[in-house]
């Protein structure tokens, strides 16, 4: 403990005296981390856009024209009874044109204008598993060869795309973010053996004296922690300036979306991983940076 307490001294003494070139690393250290954190921020949220459309996400089969009432009743029947639905609702002609008047009714006079051109439907609410076990697909494709269908619209095939195409963003963030902190780890590195350097005499002097390693080597793995917490804590609260600032405006992006919800920060768990992160960063830098001292 005494340990400690003496190289947590000590490595603020030295950050002092560094100024600028702590400064430099700090802000190093925050760009690198900022943008790891901005990365994590937008693929939670939208990964919760896609969750949430995934919920609600529906399986429309459209009718022919021509298709007889028996024909509808035993579809209907049918497909309520399969696993993996948990309701199914007819849409007939007319209804459809009222839900089009109703959700674009700058478009209404469009519609009364011509013959009503919307199919009837049969509308399908699935349950998530049937969803992720692949089998509505499969559902999807047996209904559209049904007699009487024209054709089957199911939205977790473009669902599917988004997340795959989300993942990747988040990892190609990631690996971005990663060079980036790989080049702050240098930075912090090079301030610690700079602190090093100016403290060689002293070091000498006690390893001659026979001090223990932790007393050599604790102040400066102490000093690149120190730089590693506070630069990614600036980080974290430059980033949640930012999302405080435009949080209005992505919640109105979302509400384009046809997202029900407000956008969310970090959580306190994902925010002292990242401190956590930094701390540990610049504790391996110290330490790396302090591998000639014995």
């Amino acid at each position: 403990m005494r340990a400690l307490s003496y190289a947590f001294e000590e490595a603020v003494l030295s950050l002092r005296r560094a100024g600028q070139s702590a400064a430099m690393s700090i802000g190093t250290i925050a760009i690198a981390f900022l943008t790891l954190g901005g990365f994590l921020l937008l693929s939670a949220n939208l990964q919760a856009v896609v969750d949430r459309w995934a919920s609600a996400a529906e399986m429309s089969i459209f009718l022919k024209d021509d298709a007889d009432a028996a024909a509808r009743d035993a579809l209907l029947s049918e497909t309520g009874a399969r696993p993996g639905v948990i309701g199914v609702e007819f849409v007939s002609k007319e209804a459809a044109l009222q839900r089009f008047k109703s959700d674009f009714p700058e478009l209404g006079d469009v519609a009364v204008s011509s013959e009503n051109p919307f199919p009837a439907s049969i509308e399908v609410r699935l349950a998530a598993d049937s969803r992720s076990a692949g089998t509505a697909d499969a559902m999807a494709t047996e209904l559209a060869a049904r007699p009487g269908v024209a054709d089957v619209r199911y939205d977790g095939r473009w669902l599917s795309r988004i997340a795959t195409a989300v993942t990747a963003a988040r990892l190609g963030g990631i690996a971005i973010a990663a060079v980036l902190i790989l080049g702050a780890a240098f930075t912090v590195a090079s301030v610690v053996r700079l602190s090093l350097e100016a403290r060689r005499d002293e070091v000498d002097i006690m390893q001659l004296v026979g001090a223990p390693a932790g007393f050599i080597r604790g102040p400066f793995i102490a000093e690149g922690a120190l730089l590693g917490g506070v630069g990614a804590a600036t980080a974290l609260a430059l980033l949640g300036t930012l999302f405080s600032l435009g949080r209005g405006r992505i919640d109105e992006s979302m509400a384009g979306l046809a997202v029900v919800g407000q956008a969310r920060f970090l959580g306190w768990s994902e925010g002292l991983l990242l401190i956590a992160a930094g701390i540990l960063l610049g504790g391996l830098a110290g330490l790396v940076a302090t591998r000639s001292v014995r």
